[in-house]
């Protein structure tokens, strides 16, 4: 069974909200701005929270980046509420969080807990870039474009039906939070690698980075907006890969975490002009390609493959076709990502590509 509800979380009057046993799956961005709280003290008021599932560490700790939980600590639950922050691509690790959840409550049957999603304004958007996985993928990734252009509610009602599940799953609608109409959804970071207003622009490529040896600049004020490594060299005349509407200058900084802790990478910032749509993916595939032939050293590690997803893609990578080619692959898969993406909206507003 699935419903989108169009009042708030606290004015729910389901049974399983108001007096059953219910877990609390969030990160920080389940600030109740009316009420001056943490939305999860509804049901510590009510005295019926049993279990928060939140990141280990605190909130803007490098690396913290995923949320544990067991079918065990599920076991007996009336209902899980989900309250996180999408990004807008398909690789957010709190947002595959949610799908291994959804995957578990399929798997307990007739005593799974009813999942209750607290939508969230997408910060990346309803833009689309790229492709549907169509080789190897990561594990609790749905079929959805590397930029996916939905809320978190819209995801997970395609996860369901794409997994078929039976579980009763209720998506709040983000337009019934006074938090979405008074906070960007930037303001408070999604994670500690997404810190701030441009970081989700980039995010729908630079997250490939974190599966080479360029380092996205995690550790640092400005990752993914950021890229280096030791062995790149930023002369001006080497004519790195620039986008429409991109200035990259040359830089460089010192990860406090991460691959190059504590070394000086050198490498560039990428700086979006105003007003500009950026298409972060098929930017970051024109510097992995330019990278590789380059230099000796850069690398691509385990997990690449399957997070690119796209065996055109990466034959782009490879220098095994062109540039023109790649990006008419890009712009087919995204209309037919579009024309899928449709038929689980709730929202009036529908996801685009960049023309």
């Amino acid at each position: 069974m699935f419903s989108f509800r169009t009042t708030s979380l606290e004015d729910q009057l389901d049974k399983a909200l108001l007096d059953g046993g219910v877990g609390y799956f969030c990160t920080q961005n389940c600030w109740d701005t009316e009420k001056g709280r943490y939305r999860y003290d509804i049901f510590t008021e009510r005295g019926n929270l049993k279990k928060i599932f939140s990141p280990r560490d605190t909130e803007l700790t490098p690396l913290t980046n995923h949320i544990e939980f067991t079918v065990e600590e599920l076991d007996g639950l009336n209902a899980v509420v989900v309250d996180i922050q999408d990004v807008g691509a398909r690789y957010f690790n709190y947002t595959k969080d949610v799908f291994r959840l959804m995957d578990m409550l399929k798997s307990m049957k007739d005593d799974a807990p009813s999942l209750y999603v607290v939508d969230h304004i997408n910060p990346a958007g309803r833009v689309v870039e790229g492709t549907m996985p169509s080789s190897v993928q990561e594990d609790f990734v749905p079929k959805v474009a590397h930029r996916h252009g939905l809320t978190l509610g819209e995801l997970t009602n395609l996860y369901y039906h794409e997994i078929g599940a039976k579980f009763a799953l209720h998506v709040i609608s983000a337009l019934a939070s006074d938090s979405n109409k008074q906070l960007m959804p930037w303001t408070i970071a999604p994670a500690s690698d997404i810190p701030g207003l441009f970081t989700c622009d980039v995010y729908s490529g630079g997250g490939l980075w974190n599966n080479t040896n360029v380092s996205p600049a995690i550790g640092t004020a400005r990752p993914y907006e950021y890229i280096g490594a030791p062995f790149i060299k930023t002369d001006l005349a080497m004519n790195v890969p620039v986008a429409d509407g991109v200035l990259m200058r040359p830089c460089s900084f010192t990860p406090s975490c991460g691959r190059y802790e504590g070394k000086k990478c050198f490498g560039y910032q990428i700086m979006l002009e105003p007003g500009v749509e950026y298409h972060s993916l098929i930017h970051t595939l024109q510097l992995i390609r330019y990278f590789k032939s380059r230099y000796s050293e850069f690398s691509l590690d385990e997990g690449f493959e399957a997070k690119l997803s796209d065996q055109v893609l990466l034959d782009y990578i490879n220098e095994e076709i062109s540039l023109e080619e790649m990006r008419e692959h890009v712009k087919v898969e995204e209309q037919k990502w579009i024309r899928k993406a449709k038929k689980f909206t709730l929202y009036e507003d529908l996801p685009y590509r960049i023309k």
